[in-house]
This record gives structure tokens, sequence and C-alpha cells, in this order.
């Protein structure tokens, strides 16, 4: 990674603005975090900016508000939570910008840390507005990005306030990059690609930049349906993206031209509905019932996919091989999460609902890496330049 981190600049007694990533699952009703995974993730930057006595001001989006106050999406819930783990105090702002904001932070010594309100409350933030992003920037001396879930977003407070205060990464932002980077860069052989999740478009660019580095790739979930259309098999009711056939047709051609073994599911579960009360059936790829619908792998692919998977010396896996959400539809799943868990690889695991999976499942520890984002680590692995990466000091500047 070329770019600078904390390390590379004076934080002692600044104000350092920090972007984290502290969107996490909340329960609204009742302000229970379901899942701190990412406030843990960003617990190194913190403590290492407050052994220094800076003076630490974190923002976050929660949620989607849309530019709008959304009870039950304020920042309370995590500043407890956030101070619980660091165990020291974490008090709150009434907003992210505004006069009472700044009252807020002269009122900061070194050490102190304030959180300040949904960043996403005002609409100004995903429009990147450059005056938002000035006034937001105004409350500090240095800018820490240690949000690599929103890197591939050019917000105000991701890109914006760059413009105007020395911008560095934070350790979370340095790990990412590097554990994705060596991906692609330089993986361990043989390098297995595991995916997953509804849509093949939501993978397209990745599977087509790591082709020539991948030895194997194995594909389950729904997009599944879309790589068995395109091989000559009947998918009944299961979700198709009928316009991506083609293009499933010649990636798996150009696997083949490169060298690459590609590996589609041999026996899936199927039902008639999605729901708690639905039962499954396994069948043969090449028997689904057109009134049935594809909600897992079968039996026969778990130990297709696990006897591949076990000769590889890296792993990335993006995407559930199943409707994880229905415990009788998450059989595949939870076996390839415990299989990686258990190799002595290079496992790296994309973030989104993968990553909660593996942290539901506590798992999470046994795996190399566990991406903090979603979107950003297959935009990343797609070799496209994520804005709130591009804005941060190269080393040397």
């Amino acid at each position: 990674m070329n770019k600078k981190t904390i390390r590379d600049i004076a934080v002692e007694g600044n104000r350092v603005l920090v972007r984290v990533d502290f969107n996490v699952p909340l329960d609204i009703k009742t302000g229970v975090i379901t899942d701190d995974s990412r406030i843990r993730a960003a617990l190194p930057t913190i403590k290492y900016l407050v052994d220094r006595k800076a003076k630490v001001i974190l923002c976050s989006h929660l949620g989607r508000p849309k530019g709008k106050v959304v009870e039950g999406l304020g920042m309370s819930p995590i500043a407890r939570r956030l101070s619980q783990l660091i165990k020291i105090p974490v008090s709150t702002a009434p907003d992210c910008i505004g006069s009472d904001v700044e009252k807020e932070v002269n009122k900061l010594k070194g050490g102190d840390i304030l959180l300040l309100e949904n960043i996403r409350f005002h609409a100004k933030e995903e429009a990147n507005d450059p005056s938002f992003a000035q006034t937001l920037a105004k409350l500090a001396d240095i800018y820490v990005d240690d949000a690599f879930g929103t890197a591939h977003r050019s917000h105000a407070s991701t890109v914006g306030v760059a413009k105007h205060l020395p911008a560095v990464a934070g350790f979370l932002m340095e790990k990412e990059l590097k554990a994705l980077g060596d991906i692609l860069t330089d993986p361990k052989h043989p390098f297995a690609t595991l995916l997953g999740g509804a849509k093949v478009s939501d993978k397209i660019g990745m599977i087509q930049n790591i082709l020539d580095k991948v030895d194997l790739l194995l594909i389950g979930g729904g997009m599944a349906a879309t790589f068995l259309k395109a091989s000559g098999y009947e998918v009944g009711l299961s979700l198709l993206e009928a316009n991506k056939q083609g293009l499933a047709h010649a990636l798996m051609g150009a696997a083949k031209q490169k060298g690459a073994s590609l590996f589609l599911p041999t026996d899936v579960m199927v039902t008639s509905s999605i729901n708690e009360e639905a039962a499954g059936e396994i069948v043969p790829v090449g028997g689904i019932p057109a009134d049935k619908i594809i909600v897992d792998i079968g039996p026969k692919t778990i130990e297709l996919f696990s006897k591949n998977i076990k000769k590889c010396q890296t792993v990335f896996w993006n995407g559930p091989m199943g409707v994880y959400e229905m415990p009788q539809f998450s059989r595949g799943t939870k076996a390839m999460a415990e299989l990686l868990a258990n190799m002595k690889a290079t496992t790296v695991v994309g973030g989104g609902s993968t990553a909660e999976i593996v942290e539901e499942m506590n798992l999470a520890h046994k795996m190399t890496h566990v991406s903090t984002g979603g979107g950003a680590s297959l935009n990343f692995l797609e070799g496209k330049m994520l804005p709130g990466v591009t804005v941060l000091l190269d080393k040397g500047k």
C-alpha cells in the first residue's frame, strides 16, 4: 500500500477527524446492537490516537436515513457500545456540523473521544456537497479514513474533507488494502474463489479481473442458476438473470481458456416457496422441477466444492450458497464457512452478508481476514480505484 497512515503523521494534541464505518446491525426499537464487529474493527486506530493524546472526532453513518433525521438511527447506542469496548467515556454531539458541534469539539482534551451524529442525516453528505465538506473539515486538523466499507462512495466525509485536511489511512483501511491487494498481486497457489449470492451482475467485473489469477472458480447461491441455465439446464422458478446468460457462458469459456477450473453445483436443494415453514428436497441439477426454486447447494456439491477447495493455499469467498436466512436452507453456506475456518490456507472473506455469517457462526477469528466492506471489496477486486482511497496522501508526499 503506497498511502500514508496515521503512523506517518504527527497526531499528538491535534484534532483528528476519523471516518469510521459504524453502520452496524441495530434493533431500532430497542437500540440493541446485534453485531458490533465493525466497531471492534476500528478500535486499533482509535486506541492509537487516544494513547497519543489526540482529540478524536469520529463520524459515521447508520442505516439509510436519506438526508433526514430518523428516530432510531441516532449514534447514542453506538457511543455506549464503543465506550464499553474501549473502556473510556465517549461523548456524543447533537449534530455533525454547526456551532453546537464546534462547542463540543472545543471542549475536547487530548485523549478524549467525540462521536458526531449520523452523518447521513444531512442530504449534502451523499451529494459530496463542497460547502458541507468544508464545514465538516473545519472541526479538525487531520483527517483519517478508517471506513473501508464506504471507500467506494464519493461522499463529503469520505472524499470531500480530504481536499481541506491532510488525509491518511487508519489501521483498518491499511489492513483491508493489504489483504485484498495480496489476492490481486501475490496470491499463494492454488488460488480458489468461491462465489455465491443472488446476482451474477454484482460480481461480473470481479470475475473478469481475477480470472487470470485463480486456479479454481466455484459458483453457488442464486447466481448459480444463471450459469446452470447458460449450461443448458432448466432451473424452474429460480432467480434468474436471463439477460446475463450470454455473459455467463462467455465467462465459462474464458475460464477454460485461461486454464481455471470452474465448478457449478451438481445437486441442489429446491422448494416450492421460501418461508420459515417451507421444506426442501435434494435433486440433481438435471432434474430441477419446473415449479421449484433453488435455495441451497446439495450434499454432493458440498463434497465436490470441499474436495477442491482443500487443495488450495488461498481462498476468497463472497456470497452465501443459498437462502441462509432460513435455517433449513443454510447447510451449504455453513459447510463452506466451517471448511474455510479449519484450513491452514490464507482465507479471505468478502464483506456484507458473508462477513455477517462468519461472525454469527463465531468463525471470524479463524479466518485470515474478514472484510468490513461488501461493495468496496468487490469494487477493489474488480480493479477499480476507490474514491476514498485515491484521496489519501501518497507515501513520500
